[in-house]
């Protein structure tokens, strides 16, 4: 029996787990977190530079569907530790490269690393608490990538502003020095997550009737699962879009320097926890239980925020990035519903590990497309056009979410 009743073991273990996972979203969301000035000091177009992001994008989403088989038939704190180790070696060794495609390549190879983490967190947590505790730990881990997102705003102010006329091998170590710190950190928590995290029992057999035929079937994933993920799809656009690029949109819309701008980035990851503990609160209330009507009213306040950011976009910059942040919180909400919440329904088939793979994967096909994507349609247009397709696309996630609301009700009903 892998459940732990103790109390104090519980909350021990989901901070353990919460740091796990803000450590390696720090050695994640460096690189985007730093784009503009990384833009900036290099003498970079953007759109070159968003290839790097576009590439971690693409090989963490696609890392999803290994990570996730991978996570039924492995311990999970070995998957952990593997990623944590990779992800800080690629750190290092992006502070050396002297071209966008190198960083690219080596950035890809982080994806991959970084793919590690969440199915098998996922994993662990479905196994290690009961229903109540999992909403709650996945609250507090969750709370972890926004802690996460936080500091690496908060230590690119600090770092640049402070090692930008140090250089190393003709290098200056301005935005280096966060990708540093972010390996030594990384390569710490391994040594915790070998220690403290638990190997686990398979629990996930599927109940036997009395004539020996199986109760649940194993793997069931059902049809209508995949306007689900065209939706999760619509929230890394959002989500990882806008995060990477609103420092971009203050620095250019109000001629802030670059480490002020990344600094305003700190509001962002504060609507993120907040949106994490209203969402759960409100998703723990018997009339808003259904994870679907709950994204639709979500989606919908999400493409409000968006509508209002392109109409007051160039009026004050603290509206502009509450705005921002606001809208960016709201797909964090989404995101814990349908990305942290959903795969735990499927605890009964035994593929908890598949689904949170799977579903992560449209996540980051998402952030892949708007990270390059917007980088694009700035330099063409501008960022009040931006903004107005970001409403559209949180409007049209809505719609899609209402129409399978019945259709999940009828799924989590199943025996």
């Amino acid at each position: 029996m892998n459940i732990i009743t103790e109390k104090s073991k519980i909350t021990k273990m989901m901070l353990i787990l919460a740091v796990v996972y803000m450590i390696s979203y720090m050695t994640r969301v460096n690189f985007g977190g730093l784009i503009s000035e990384i833009v900036r000091a290099e003498g970079l177009e953007k759109s070159l530079v968003s290839i790097c992001v576009t590439a971690l994008f693409a090989t963490y989403g696609t890392g999803q569907l290994f990570s996730g088989l991978l996570g039924e038939r492995i311990q999970p704190k070995k998957l952990i530790a593997v990623g944590l180790v990779t992800s800080a070696a690629m750190n290092v060794l992006v502070t050396v490269c002297s071209s966008p495609y190198q960083m690219a390549v080596v950035w890809g190879v982080n994806g991959i690393a970084q793919s590690f983490m969440w199915p098998p967190l996922v994993k662990l947590m479905t196994e290690l608490f009961d229903e109540q505790d999992y909403k709650t730990a996945i609250v507090r881990v969750s709370w972890g990538s926004s802690a996460g997102t936080a500091a690496i705003y908060v230590l690119g102010s600090l770092l640049i502003g402070s090692f930008s006329e140090v250089y190393v091998f003709g290098k200056s170590m301005g935005w280096r020095s966060v990708f540093l710190l972010c390996a030594v950190l990384a390569f710490s928590m391994v040594f915790v997550v070998v220690k403290t995290c638990p190997e686990i029992e398979n629990s996930m057999v599927p109940e036997k009737t009395e004539s020996g035929k199986t109760k649940k079937p194993r793997g069931k994933i059902p049809f209508f699962m995949i306007f689900i993920m065209i939706a999760i799809v619509l929230i890394g656009t959002l989500r990882d879009g806008v995060t990477t690029w609103t420092p971009s949109l203050i620095s250019e819309t109000f001629g802030l320097p670059t480490e002020h701008s990344i600094l305003t980035g700190v509001l962002i990851p504060v609507f993120g926890m907040i949106s994490f503990w209203v969402v759960n609160a409100i998703n723990s209330k018997e009339k808003f239980k259904n994870e679907l009507f709950l994204s639709t009213l979500i989606f919908i306040t999400g493409s409000a925020a968006a509508a209002l950011l392109a109409v007051f976009n160039a009026k004050s910059p603290i509206l502009s990035v509450g705005l921002a942040a606001f809208l960016i919180g709201c797909m964090h909400g989404v995101n814990m519903l349908l990305v942290c919440i959903v795969p735990s329904r499927f605890k009964k088939y035994g593929n908890v590990s598949f689904v949170s793979g799977l579903l992560n994967f449209c996540t980051y096909v998402g952030s892949a497309s708007a990270t390059y994507g917007i980088a694009k349609i700035v330099e063409k247009s501008d960022w009040k056009i931006t903004a107005v397709i970001w409403s559209v696309t949180a409007a049209l996630g809505a719609l899609i979410c209402i129409f399978q609301t019945g259709k999940w009700k009828s799924f989590c009903s199943e025996d």
